[in-house]
């Protein structure tokens, strides 16, 4: 089985190390906000006095310290770390003289937020969203307490940006979990088809040769006693359909044990039309005729046309074995409609089969048509006996073929 590839360079990156990066993107901006840079005619901030003085020194190392912690207890302790984060935010714009915190100190919290929710089951989301806005409604309102200015449209900025972090990382995890559970639900559907599909072979393998099995050994159970030779003919041919069975079931099997090893199943149990004469000599040979008619050019069939045809071919002898108490009956394959193959199996006997027969045997020749797109048919005939009728649409590159 093929390796899953690699996920994409920035989705191997750690969320802690992108909330780490986050900070000390926002620090390096912060301080050259503070500098005059070339064509400019001042600092776009002028820096507080105690930004190159030994405690603004502390406390950007500091602040800085508490960031980087953070980081690496993001994945295993997401509160905490949104805790560190708002705490070395506070500390780091302590030094700055500003009148709020800034966009560029909340940019690691903003990265936190998003990971968090993105990440994490939504009550944890939505607590460190809480705990982020919570932080700057506090700040400001020590500040307006303490009757000095605040910058409230650049700190409402700020907090808006939080909550789109927190949107946008929420709808990722929905994202995320309706994938998954579209997955799953793709998985399970997959599992049911491959189990009704098997059931289907299953069906149709052993139903028949369990009929052909019961007709021989009634056959050689009456003639036992005055003709010998015949009913070890018909034991023989017991024997023989039996084996034929085993090594049917053997193979769905090995089918079965070697699917996670990428085998075509369908291969393993390759039937079609072209054993549909040793299904009538078969038949034949247990006592109920089959005369086999083809109309048409012969060609080749895609093998799930192929293996359908078959089964439908199969499973309406069956029925005629074990249900119509008929002596014969007939099947024509017909490929003279070009983009189709028609089916019919009739025969004139007497049994309980029925259109709304409540066995697998119409139920699984129904299924299998209407896969292929097609048309079934299956009813008793006004003139008397049972008929099965079905048409499987050829794909137009077949028929061109």
């Amino acid at each position: 089985m093929p390796a899953n590839p690699p996920p994409p360079l920035l989705k191997s990156v750690p969320p802690g190390v992108w909330t780490a990066f986050a900070w000390s993107a926002g620090t390096v901006f912060t301080y050259l906000t503070r500098v005059r840079l070339p064509g400019e005619m001042e600092p776009d901030h002028w820096p507080a006095i105690q930004l190159y003085r030994w405690d603004g020194v502390v406390f950007l190392l500091v602040s800085t310290g508490l960031a980087l912690t953070a980081a690496v207890l993001l994945s295993r302790r997401p509160l905490t770390a949104i805790g560190l984060l708002l705490t070395a935010a506070v500390v780091e714009t302590t030094t700055l003289a500003a009148v709020e915190i800034p966009l560029a100190q909340f940019l690691a919290v903003q990265t936190a937020v998003y990971f968090i929710a993105a990440g994490r089951p939504r009550r944890t989301g939505v607590i460190a969203v809480s705990l982020s806005l919570a932080l700057l409604v506090g700040y400001m309102a020590v500040r307006i307490l303490y009757g000095w200015v605040v910058g409230t449209s650049a700190e409402l900025a700020v907090a808006l940006i939080t909550l789109i972090a927190w949107l946008l990382g929420d709808a990722a995890h929905r994202s995320r979990t309706h994938a998954e559970q579209l997955a799953a639900r793709t998985a399970e559907q997959a599992v049911t088809a491959e189990r009704l599909r098997i059931a289907r072979e299953m069906h149709d393998t052993v139903a028949h040769s369990i009929g052909i099995i019961a007709l021989q050994a009634g056959a050689a159970a009456r003639v036992a006693a005055t003709r010998p030779e015949a009913a070890r003919e018909a034991m023989s041919a017991v024997e023989h359909e039996g084996r034929e069975t085993l090594a049917g079931l053997r193979r769905m099997l090995v089918a079965l044990r070697h699917a996670d090893q990428n085998v075509d199943q369908q291969d393993s149990l390759a039937v079609g039309l072209a054993d549909v004469e040793r299904l009538a000599a078969v038949t034949s040979a247990a006592g109920v005729r089959v005369h086999l008619h083809w109309a048409g050019e012969r060609r080749e069939l895609p093998p799930d046309v192929d293996l359908s045809a078959f089964r439908i071919v199969q499973e309406s002898v069956t029925n005629v074995v074990r249900h119509a108490g008929a002596q014969s009956c007939r099947v024509t394959l017909d490929y003279r409609a070009g983009d189709a193959l028609a089916i019919e199996v009739t025969d004139d006997g007497r049994g309980r089969g029925s259109a709304t027969d409540t066995g697998f045997g119409l139920a699984g020749m129904r299924e299998r048509v209407a896969l292929l797109d097609g048309e079934f048919t299956a009813g008793r005939r006004p003139e008397g006996g049972f008929r099965v009728a079905a048409r499987l649409p050829i794909p137009l590159s077949a028929v061109v073929q």
